[in-house]
């Protein structure tokens, strides 16, 4: 619903009372300091009672202001500049015990992750990329880093991974123009998402690939390409995105698949560990002389 909350206030507005009117007004034109005030707050804000501004929720059909709240919150993600979110965070955040604050809103958003992944979309991705030909990860801008880490860790266990580099769309597809119903792609973003992303899924997607989407919503623009959605929740802190719940789920999609395909892993990193020790490749800690 939230992905449709301007659209669906506008709809109902003409029917509305004077109050919620007033609600809805300030929704759409202040939705960035709307989705951190509470019930309360916000009454006082616009000038009404709490107790109207929870009927409003209710009325656009809503389970409770918590739930429109959330929606808020999603849409702001979706919608502000990276100006606007220097902004809303400086106020959210505050600039006292920045450490604690940052590091107890990951650990919330992690078990939120908990509770709303798809055990089922899990599995299900882990069985496609265990028995597919080659793996294609895409993610850009901020998300290109968990695309590296996923990378590099199934370029260790099979044979045939590449990172696609979203670069300019004729590259894009140059990389991808292969792919077919023996591959996966995985493709990650999050607000705000990457059109080339989507149009890699799309593409991939139309030439009857499986497609495994990382995102935070079902209604992000990945999930309309993919055959797995894998939703982990991000937010914005500050001009930077947290992607600590989405790197949790990555390294849990790491671990299963390399338990589904423990010989090969097993094989693989005894020739490694051969390597690394002829070619003098880790450093080796200096002894303790604490006695």
């Amino acid at each position: 619903m939230n992905n449709d909350l301007i659209g669906l206030i506008d709809k109902s507005y003409p029917k509305m009372s004077k109050g919620h009117k007033k609600i809805a007004t300030f929704i759409k034109e202040h939705y960035d300091k709307a989705a951190f005030m509470t019930a309360l707050k916000f009454g006082q804000t616009v000038g009404v009672s709490e107790s109207t501004v929870v009927r409003f929720a209710s009325e656009l059909g809503f389970d409770g202001y918590p739930a429109l709240q959330s929606a808020l919150q999603d849409l702001m993600r979706k919608k502000l500049t990276t100006v606007q979110r220097i902004e809303v965070s400086t106020d959210k955040i505050g600039d006292e015990d920045i450490l604690n604050k940052m590091l107890s809103l990951d650990i919330e958003k992690i078990r939120r992750t908990m509770e709303e992944t798809s055990h089922e979309d899990f599995n299900r991705a882990v069985d496609k990329i265990a028995s597919c030909h080659t793996i294609y990860i895409i993610g850009a801008r901020s998300s290109a880093s968990l695309a590296q880490f996923l990378w590099y860790y199934f370029n260790l266990i099979f044979p045939q991974v590449k990172l696609v580099h979203a670069s300019t769309r004729s590259e894009l597809f140059e990389q991808i123009m292969r792919i077919d119903e023996n591959d996966v792609l995985i493709g990650m973003s999050f607000p705000r998402y990457s059109r080339q992303t989507v149009l890699a899924l799309q593409y991939a997607q139309s030439r009857g690939a499986n497609v495994v989407a990382i995102t935070d919503c079902e209604s992000s623009p990945l999930t309309q390409y993919s055959d797995c959605n894998l939703f982990a929740k991000s937010d914005m802190a500050s001009f930077v995105d947290s992607l600590v719940a989405p790197l949790s789920l990555i390294n849990a999609l790491i671990v299963a698949v390399s338990v589904r395909n423990k010989d090969i892993v097993t094989k693989n990193f005894e020739r490694l560990e051969e390597i690394w020790r002829e070619y003098e490749v880790y450093e080796e800690a200096k002894p303790d002389n604490k006695e």
